[in-house]
């Protein structure tokens, strides 16, 4: 029974409450259920039935209803009943709807009703003979101005630390007192900030209770602001309609192993989020821990009735994450069923990339050979000053997680080959070096004349500039299965475009070495083009298989454009129906019909992801007529392809917890990621300061004051 109620206020007298229990219910309010009401009623011959509306409750605020006896009450008169209350109002109720409105007049005007609707009123605050003395209006009015001048410079002193916050500086100095000459990046930009603000300035001179600038509060603005900052993000991912998660661990500077996790959803204004939720500590990276880990923070963000708002938990490849019996998706899944599997698309690319370069040892020593450039020269300011002043141009380095940087490589080689072979030129003739750095540099430069090494060296520069356009894409925050579809068809496309012009490239490469074959191991023309088209079959093979759209995935064929005229001859049955069992709030025969209408329009062809098309239909109100298909495109739209927001959070980390900042708390450390992290969504709170004040100020009993009367 809800305690505003009217059989509850009628059960147990409200003036026998505690004064917490009647503040709740002031706060409350009337109830105001609906009511089953029909009266029949004539006018004129003519007879008509009249029947409860909602919308007598908004004319009067002090109007309650109860839907037991299907009658209207007296809110105020309910609570307090003074001498000369109507009985009609609090006991037995009003139900004559053809004079409800006399009624409500009359009764308003009463005195009884105004004695009642006063004392409502002034229940919980100061009687009126005390609001009306002088003395204590001086007194508020002089606390007011003191707590808006508290708040203004507390508000300063938060400015100060989302500043560094946000640029990830250390906000404590190896000595803060007032003489230390290293103080800190914060207390010198409080410093700074109290030069362009006298009452900030006259507080940090004259202040002996509360300064602000110690490390305890600190730590206090910062626990502050993580909170108001996790609190909005949970609030916007209840009120969305789908979220997915992204995880993944590392080990920070400190070798404590800490598990990301990132919450993805589209916001009330339909736009793709990806927020930073929590750095959590582990003391072991396995499943079990993990996936615990993970069920405790989503409990606090999905209540037991949004559990199936959870469509998809995104990770990397490790057995650990993956593993479809034991493994961290499988545990999430037993209390989530809907939350589906995706391993990381940027990963797979580049799992990719490296079953196709170490897998035939040809290419596999082309990239050996091929990183020992940049490792000469990274290991000698000598050799560098001989490589900026030849080439005028470093030499990036590799690396064999992010294919990126091999292509980096590739790219510099090929563009600067004539220029670094005359660079080892010059280092063998210079007579500067010693006879290790001559002997290496002669290789090199034997390198790049090789026959071998300038064919995979064009055959890759071919290649990798594709890799690199379709990992770009991967790292997009708005990125969605429909656009990614699209993107590895059309890289699959260009690399059999390559495969197929082999052997014009090798016929290019082979020009101009008609010169006797020095080296007995020199691969021939033909050699040059088997292992080309190994490559390039490994590359379309592997890219075929692991980015194949099955089971859930497949949902996103049922809105790329290119497919729409072949959809409209023969509608792609399987499809839904794997659609309609991964997500079964969706409804089939609707959303068949809603597709069926989609095919057959030429202008919807041009749809090149489901960003794109979500956006059309909110734009243009259709949001109600193609229903189902917008839950299908705010599903697709919130599954994570990639866990490239993970890997940012953790690039966020090594700036944030550095070797001289290792001793960091954990609530700190969150505290900083999430001011850098969502910088943005500090700026678009415009009330941000305001509540973090709020909670400061109602952390403990503060001796400063910042809570108003």
């Amino acid at each position: 029974m809800r305690e505003n109620s009217v059989l509850s206020l009628q059960k147990n007298a409200f003036t026998k409450r505690s004064l917490e229990e009647k503040k709740r219910i002031k706060e409350l309010g009337p109830d105001r259920p609906n009511l089953h009401i029909q009266q029949q009623a004539s006018d004129r011959g003519r007879s008509y039935t009249r029947a409860f509306s909602s919308s007598s409750y908004d004319k009067r605020s002090w109007l309650a209803g109860c839907d037991v006896s299907n009658a209207f009450y007296c809110f105020p008169c309910l609570l307090f009943k003074s001498s000369g209350t109507e009985e009609l109002w609090t006991t037995t109720g009003v139900r004559d709807l053809k004079h409800l409105s006399e009624k409500c007049k009359r009764h308003e005007n009463s005195r009884s009703h105004l004695d009642n609707a006063m004392k409502l009123s002034f229940l919980g605050k100061l009687s009126i003979a005390q609001q009306l003395d002088e003395g204590y209006r001086i007194a508020v009015r002089r606390h007011n101005e003191e707590v808006t001048k508290n708040r203004h410079i507390l508000s300063r002193i938060i400015d100060c630390v989302k500043f560094c916050g946000a640029f990830e500086l250390a906000l404590r100095g190896h000595d803060e007192s007032k003489s230390s000459d290293n103080p800190g990046i914060f207390r010198g930009l409080v410093d700074f900030v109290a030069s362009l603000d006298g009452v900030l300035k006259e507080h940090l001179e004259n202040a002996t209770v509360f300064k602000g600038t110690s490390k305890t509060v600190q730590n206090e603005l910062l626990d502050c602001m993580f909170s108001v900052l996790r609190e909005h993000i949970i609030k916007e991912a209840q009120s969305s309609d789908f979220l997915s998660i992204q995880a993944d661990e590392t080990v920070d500077i400190a070798t404590q192993c800490q598990l990301v996790l990132v919450l993805r959803y589209i916001d009330a204004k339909n736009t793709v989020q990806e927020r930073f939720f929590e750095f959590v500590p582990l003391q072991s990276a396995t499943a079990d821990s993990i996936a615990t880990a993970l069920k405790e923070r989503l409990s606090t963000i999905l209540p037991e009735d949004q559990k199936a708002k959870l469509i998809c938990q995104a990770y990397d490849g490790a057995s650990v994450m993956r593993g479809a019996t034991a493994g961290v998706q499988k545990k999430i899944q037993d209390v989530y069923p809907n939350a589906h599997y995706i391993h990381c698309y940027a990963h797979q690319l580049n799992l990719i990339m490296q079953q196709a370069t170490s897998h035939i040892t040809k290419v596999r020593i082309f990239f050996s050979n091929l990183n020992g450039f940049t490792s000469f020269f990274s290991r000698s300011s000598k050799r560098t000053s001989v490589l900026d002043k030849v080439v005028a141009h470093r030499l990036p380095a590799s690396s064999n997680i992010r294919w990126n940087f091999h292509s980096r490589v590739i790219n510099t080689v090929f563009d600067h080959r004539e220029d670094l072979i005359r660079c080892f030129e010059c280092i063998q003739d210079s007579g500067d070096f010693d006879p290790i750095t001559v002997r290496e540099a002669g290789a090199f430069a034997m390198l790049l004349e090789d026959q071998d090494f300038k064919f995979f060296l064009q055959l890759f520069h071919h290649i990798m500039p594709h890799v690199d356009l379709l990992y770009a894409k991967l790292q997009k925050k708005v990125i969605d299965s429909v656009c990614i579809q699209k993107s590895i068809q059309q890289f699959q496309e260009d690399i059999q475009k390559i495969r197929n012009s082999l052997h014009s490239m090798v016929g290019q490469s082979s020009v101009g070495s008609s010169q006797p074959v020095k080296r007995r191991r020199t691969l021939s023309v033909e050699d040059h083009e088997r292992i080309a088209a190994e490559v390039c079959d490994i590359i379309l093979g592997h890219t075929r298989e692991r980015f194949s759209f099955t089971n859930h995935l497949v949902s996103a064929t049922l809105l790329q454009g290119d497919r729409f005229e072949q959809y409209n001859t023969a509608f792609p049955e399987d499809a839904l129906s794997n659609t309609l069992k991964a997500y079964p709030v969706l409804n089939g025969g609707k959303l068949k019909t809603e597709l069926s209408l989609i095919y057959s329009k030429e202008e919807f062809k041009a749809c090149c992801g489901a960003v794109g098309l979500l956006q059309l239909f909110m734009e243009n109100n259709l949001e109600e007529v193609f229903s189902e298909t917008v839950t299908l495109l705010k599903i697709l739209i919130t599954t994570p392809m990639t866990t490239a927001e993970a890997e940012r959070c953790f690039s966020t980390l090594k700036r944030i917890k550095t070797f001289l900042r290792n001793s960091m708390t954990q609530d700190r450390l969150n505290a900083l990621a999430m001011l850098s992290m969502e910088k943005t969504l500090v700026t678009e709170m415009t009330d941000f300061n305001k509540n973090v004040i709020e909670k400061f100020a109602g952390q403990k009993e503060r001796r400063a004051k910042f809570m108003f009367k």
